[in-house]
């Protein structure tokens, strides 16, 4: 199986740096959104646009992940379809999604909506820094090596 990196691309903050590996590993790569963007002129770089559904790019990269696939996203929901299917699972801060973590992020999240549902003013995600950026780039770099060596 040809390794491969699947984005969720609506609101994806390292696609550039997904671009740049991609071209020094040959590893293809498919951005998918709900609406037309502009990727590269490059033949490892392929872009799906799905319908405006709910939830429609997730079924598209959940349907489309299995052991060869590394997915990139910060939807919880569509990291545990993915690791399901047996994909590697990485956050764009390059916080890796296993099976281990993937059961206690669910049920952060469950009790973060709640408060939010009952009206508790909480903090959103910190800002996007340099250091998530790096980390990303390292942890991606980590994946490619090990789902390669499969």
């Amino acid at each position: 199986m040809t390794v491969r990196i699947l984005v969720d691309g609506d609101a994806c903050p390292v696609k550039d740096e997904i671009y740049r590996v991609a071209y020094r590993t040959e590893v293809p790569v498919t951005i998918v959104a709900n609406s037309h963007f502009r990727i590269p002129a490059h033949p490892l770089i392929d872009r799906i646009v799905v319908s405006d559904g709910f939830d429609a790019a997730d079924d598209w990269i959940a349907e489309h992940s299995d052991a060869a696939s590394i997915v990139v996203t910060a939807d919880i929901l569509l990291a545990d379809r993915c690791l399901k299917a047996g994909a590697t699972v990485l956050s764009p801060t390059g916080k890796p999604f296993t099976n281990a973590s993937i059961g206690g992020a669910i049920a952060t999240r469950a009790i973060m909506a709640d408060l939010r549902a009952g009206g508790d003013a909480i903090g959103g995600p910190a800002p996007f820094s340099k250091t998530d950026r790096s980390r990303f780039l390292s942890a991606l770099d980590q994946a490619i090596v090990r789902s390669k060596r499969r």
